[in-house]
């Protein structure tokens, strides 16, 4: 199967998950045209039918249309329906409906594809009924052999439209609703006290640009003589150390010893 239409596949389904509900295992209601054209082309039906789908699939055929298989005494066809899930219609076995009126009554029900079918079929008149009824995917096997699904019909279009103006809608009015509860239980009791109106005044200059008031120390009882020693009293006392004038030469040791020598010889 080609990429691109793969992807477009994929994105059908997407749309019958999202807006009808459809779940895997997928319910795949085969007809019997479909089951003795696939036996003729040689193929796995159902290994096709998951490739074409991408997911997991239920294969299922309804009690008409395996009556009509009998009646063709094809025994390789009727061992493969037999492996499909029998699905009731419940058209008696002896007085059995033809294939397109049974799945037809099985999947409109009230206008509505309420078992959430997919409809494998060849039949052109059936399948064109079946784009009348929103949700109902439709596959069936083209000229070449190659499974084919078909977009989705203009009801099922309309049907997701609908579906996604209401999830908008929905969405916006639950926001709009949790928005005035939050309100509301913030409020309390003020809601009933009527608010009142803020007078409007001149203009008051940018605080920012205004220059900051220089604080001024507070007086104290004392004159500035008193403070000037209260703080000279405060300072700690430094031990003061004699300086050798520069024009006083320096006393060198030899010095020293003859100031010793003569002292002894005074003596």
């Amino acid at each position: 199967m080609r990429q691109k239409r793969a992807k477009a596949y994929r994105k059908n389904m997407l749309v019958y998950n999202h807006t009808f509900k459809f779940r895997e295992p997928y319910q795949v209601i085969i007809d019997d045209q479909v089951i003795l054209k696939a036996i003729n082309a040689k193929f796995d039906l159902v290994k096709v039918l998951k490739k074409t789908i991408q997911a997991e699939i239920k294969p299922m055929i309804t009690q008409c249309c395996i009556q009509v298989l009998y009646r063709t005494k094809n025994q390789e066809a009727i061992e493969l329906a037999k492996k499909f899930e029998r699905r009731r219609c419940g058209h008696l076995p002896k007085e059995p409906e033809t294939p397109h009126k049974c799945i037809l009554s099985i999947t409109n029900v009230n206008n509505n594809n309420k078992f959430r079918y997919i409809i494998v079929t060849q039949n052109e008149v059936l399948r064109k009924e079946l784009r009348k009824v929103p949700g109902v995917p439709l596959i069936y096997i083209n000229k070449t052999g190659v499974l084919v699904m078909e977009p989705l019909s203009d009801m099922t279009e309309k049907a997701r439209k609908i579906y996604e103006k209401s999830k908008l809608s929905e969405g916006l009015n639950n926001a709009k609703t949790a928005g005035i509860r939050e309100q509301k239980s913030t409020e309390g009791e003020d809601d009933s006290k009527p608010k009142k109106k803020r007078k409007r005044g001149p203009k008051e200059p940018n605080p920012l640009s205004i220059k900051k008031k220089k604080t001024q120390k507070p007086p104290t009882n004392g004159t500035a003589k008193d403070l000037a020693e209260q703080d000279t009293e405060k300072k700690k006392r430094k031990r003061k150390h004699k300086k050798t004038s520069k024009n006083e030469p320096a006393l060198t040791h030899q010095d020293s010893a003859k100031a010793d020598s003569s002292g002894g010889s005074s003596v």
